[in-house]
């Protein structure tokens, strides 16, 4: 059973998983009973989870209830990981054009940050790589997400590696102060970046957890309509669950 009060994108997505779960044991079609009994969620939360599922091909109608659809047939072939990353960038895509601003999906891999896919366009600019992302994860929302998803040690290998520098007169360049507010971040507050990277750019991030990626959702947007930023990330919150899902299966 599971948690009915828990909320968050992170909550989301375990009760879309728990529905692909019993979906799974049903070979001849879930009904909305069986998603109910066995997850413990409410009807209405279920029949909300199964549109959003049937709409991003994950669940399929099925002699009157639900069996896992076509996207995971896809998911199984050899070009998966070409399917995953159009589906991506489609999610990019829609995400910058409903909050105005530049998207990005980023992960910590082999002790280095990589930003995978950035959304962008004339009215929603990407912030200047003026110095390397690598190397400013102090700096960035991006960085500070994802090494704040590290434990403490491996913070403090990253940072021996790539040592903080001032960029901004907002950045934050004392170790200690840094490692302090990376501890103490919650995983469902977005982290905010007030032009710590780069003056004239404010940035949010929130985690994506999907199996062992270590990765993040964030976007970008000019000072002008840092007014914006908050309400902002937290919508962006709000739909990184559908993205989890898809990076998940």
């Amino acid at each position: 059973m599971l948690d009915q009060g828990e909320s968050g994108p992170h909550a989301s997505l375990r009760r879309a998983l728990r529905l692909l779960e019993v979906a799974d044991r049903h070979s001849c079609g879930a009904t909305l009973g069986d998603f109910v009994r066995e997850t413990g969620l409410p009807a209405g939360t279920v029949r909300e989870l199964t549109t959003v599922l049937a709409n991003e091909g994950y669940l399929q109608p099925y002699d009157g209830g639900w069996v896992l659809g076509g996207t995971f047939a896809m998911l199984g072939q050899s070009n998966r990981e070409q399917l995953i990353r159009i589906r991506l960038n489609h999610k990019l895509a829609e995400l910058r054009d409903e909050l105005g601003a530049a998207v990005y999906f980023s992960r910590y891999y082999d002790g280095e940050l990589t930003v995978e896919a950035v959304a962008f366009g004339e009215d929603a600019p990407a912030v200047h790589e003026w110095v390397d992302f690598k190397a400013t994860a102090h700096a960035s929302a991006i960085g500070k997400c994802l090494l704040s998803q590290l434990d403490h040690d491996g913070r403090l290998d990253h940072l021996s590696r790539h040592p903080i520098a001032r960029l901004t007169s907002r950045t934050i360049t004392d170790t200690e102060q840094l490692m302090h507010r990376l501890e103490r971040q919650p995983s469902t507050v977005p982290t905010l970046d007030l032009q710590e990277y780069a003056l004239g750019t404010v940035c949010a991030a929130v985690p994506v957890i999907a199996g062992s990626t270590v990765g993040c959702l964030a976007m970008s947007m000019p000072v002008d309509n840092a007014h914006r930023l908050r309400a902002a990330a937290e919508l962006l919150s709000e739909r990184a669950a559908p993205l989890m899902l898809a990076m998940a299966v």
